[in-house]
């Protein structure tokens, strides 16, 4: 009997109920509150739920030392995480997002690209305010960039900058990519005049396929050569759209653009959850992390539309832009641009934004891949 009670005794010690800390709880209730917005809220349900139910499986209390949780050596999700710990996940979406993007809307306006470009100031915006409250500047940078809303951006260049933080870095990121359409409205309203939500723009051209080869192939050999850093993440773009767009390569087009990219972002996302457990991810630095990616994300956005706005102020009557689309220069492909399109028909339900806020919207992709390799350039 009183083996039998030592045995007992040791089973229980090894439950999640003996090993639990407030800590585990309150990581359990955020994953359950991402499952919410995912399955009931529809918020990006491709990231949010894989997101979420890793946050429960990173969450579940267990005894130090039995090879389970993602950061013990030689455990299952130990090994899944090497994928977001080397980096080579996020090239991998980024492939598979090449392969489903049509740029025809950026090349046929290519000042779009400029709108993009504008609203990557909410990265180098968070980098100052994280250096000011005291993150070093490899850590400012990874921060930073969650400005851009791009998930995968954001995992690639903190595993070289800041390994240590990516697991905030990386669900802070995802988060504000399935809050565009909560964050976002508010701001392109208070930004803009009911005039300026009205303007119409002059439909996109059309695009030949000749074009749609050549765009891949220059904006790799024009953007890496200015930022080589940038080249696991560009590379894999431009390659994934060559794929869709030279018309002799359909099945490894489609095999990027849904199984493959569909398995990466459920080891990417379950790994990422799950790289949330509460020894190492309640910190104050996760708090001031989850802030700054908050301002840097309503600065980019803010941005966006303020640089239309000046750059209309340059424009003949006819060939103006309408500011709503400048919410689209964050790289979240294609809520923003969505985003764009839903405030435009509540004031004119006949204008059509959708196409015209694609341009700057994957402008915006490309921008944050540059941005990542300036700082990663700078920082490394």
């Amino acid at each position: 009997m009183e083996a039998i009670s030592e045995n007992l005794q040791q089973f229980l010690s090894f439950t999640g109920f003996a090993n639990a800390t407030p800590g585990h709880l309150i990581m359990i209730l955020v994953g359950l509150i991402f499952l919410y917005f995912g399955i009931a809220k529809k918020w990006e349900p491709m990231l949010l739920v894989p997101i979420g139910f890793g946050i429960l499986i990173g969450n579940i209390p267990f005894t130090p030392g039995l090879q389970l949780g993602i950061y013990e050596d030689g455990s299952v999700l130990s090994y899944l995480y090497l994928g977001v710990l080397k980096g080579f996940y996020p090239p991998l979406i980024f492939l598979g997002i090449g392969a489903m993007t049509d740029f025809s809307a950026l090349i046929s306006n290519p000042r779009m690209m400029l709108i993009g470009a504008a609203a990557q100031f909410g990265i180098f915006g968070a980098y100052m305010a994280a250096l000011h409250l005291g993150f070093n500047a490899a850590e400012a940078g990874a921060i930073g960039i969650i400005g851009g809303a791009d998930g995968p951006t954001a995992i690639f260049l903190s595993s070289k900058l800041a390994p240590d933080l990516m697991g905030a870095i990386a669900v802070s990121a995802y988060s504000y990519m399935a809050l565009v359409p909560v964050i976002q409205p508010p701001i392109m309203k208070l930004l803009t005049t009911k005039k300026e939500r009205l303007i119409r723009m002059k439909p996109p051209r059309q695009v030949s396929q000749t074009e749609k080869i050549i765009f891949p192939i220059l904006g790799l050999l024009l953007t890496t050569f200015i930022v080589p850093a940038g080249l696991p993440l560009l590379g894999m773009l431009f390659f994934g759209n060559l794929l869709k767009e030279c018309g002799v390569t359909k099945r490894l087009a489609n095999t990027a653009a849904n199984p493959l990219i569909d398995i990466v972002t459920i080891l990417l996302g379950l790994t990422v959850g799950a790289s949330t457990q509460a020894t190492t991810f309640l910190t104050t630095k996760s708090v001031l992390i989850f802030v700054l990616g908050a301002g840097s994300f309503i600065v980019a956005t803010a941005t966006g539309v303020i640089f239309v706005k000046i750059f209309n102020l340059f424009l003949k009557e006819g060939n103006k832009i309408n500011p709503l689309i400048g919410n689209a220069g964050v790289s979240a492909v294609p809520d923003a641009a969505r985003v764009s399109q839903e405030v435009g028909s509540h004031y004119d339900k006949t204008n059509f934004l959708l196409m015209h806020a694609m341009a700057p919207n994957v402008s915006g992709v490309i921008g944050s891949a540059v941005a990542a390799g300036l700082l990663l350039g700078f920082l490394a």
